[in-house]
């Protein structure tokens, strides 16, 4: 382990951190948690982002991260960058977010949205990673202490991924302890990814299938998003009540 590596080697201390790629501090897991509510609170962030505050449920949501300064976090499928610039301002300058989409969705729906958001200098900490589903990371990039999933797994059942791969891939990189947390839009038993284009919902019992076959284990459910008054038949973007909604938390063991 890190800790046990610093205690006995001392003097190479900014080698071992270097090696981890860490953000400098050898206890980002067991640092107190962020004031999550000042983050979201910043009088820097936009209107349009308030609004997504309010339907995604964001203080709860984020402090179900449990994100915390220093660390490397990895946000699959970014589009136009709205969760990352949470975590990148959660982690703070000593960590840093890798913000995930493929090109083609890039091209297809994000466009310049993120570009635009990256100019804030709060971004600063942010990697762009422009590569597909099921490779999302270069090699040498590895040992993250969480990933986000944000409504976007569903995306990838009509697209050609391949969630298998996709998900050993999360897995590989992430640290031992590391984090897979996962929201999405749910689905009726039975549909899997059926209507994933059509409704942009998924089957949560087949994405958690998908998650656990890959080796991770749930640890974590969120039910601040849940709303049985949602029939589960229509699309996300038509309903006159809120979306019944499942965030759960994984962990590489």
């Amino acid at each position: 382990m890190m800790f046990q590596d610093v205690r006995r080697f001392a003097a190479g201390l900014f080698v071992v951190l270097a090696l981890v790629g860490g953000g400098g501090c050898a206890s980002i897991d067991s640092a107190p948690a962020p004031d999550y509510a000042a983050i979201i609170a910043a009088p820097d962030r936009t209107d349009a982002d308030r609004q997504n505050d309010v339907r995604r449920k964001q203080p709860q949501l984020l402090a179900f991260t449990n994100i915390r300064p220093g660390m490397r976090v990895l946000d699959m499928g970014a589009g136009g960058g709205y969760t990352t610039e949470l975590l990148a301002r959660t982690v703070g300058p000593r960590g840093v977010v890798y913000a995930q989409d493929s090109k083609a969705v890039i091209e297809s729906t994000v466009k310049d949205r993120f570009d635009q958001r990256a100019k804030k200098p709060v971004m600063g900490n942010v990697v762009r990673v422009v590569r597909d589903y099921d490779d999302p990371l270069p090699a040498d990039v590895g040992q993250l202490d969480a990933i986000t999933f944000f409504f976007a797994y569903h995306d990838v059942g009509y697209m050609e991924v391949d969630r298998a791969r996709m998900n050993r891939r999360m897995f590989d990189a992430l640290k031992p302890g590391g984090h897979l947390i996962i929201a999405d839009h749910s689905a009726r038993a039975g549909d899997g990814v059926s209507v994933s284009k059509t409704l942009h919902r998924i089957e949560e019992a087949l994405l958690r299938r998908e998650i656990e076959a890959a080796g991770f284990r749930l640890v974590g459910e969120g039910a601040f998003l849940r709303n049985p008054a949602d029939p589960r038949s229509a699309p996300v973007f038509r309903l006159p009540v809120p979306v019944d909604e499942f965030v759960l938390d994984y962990v590489r063991p």
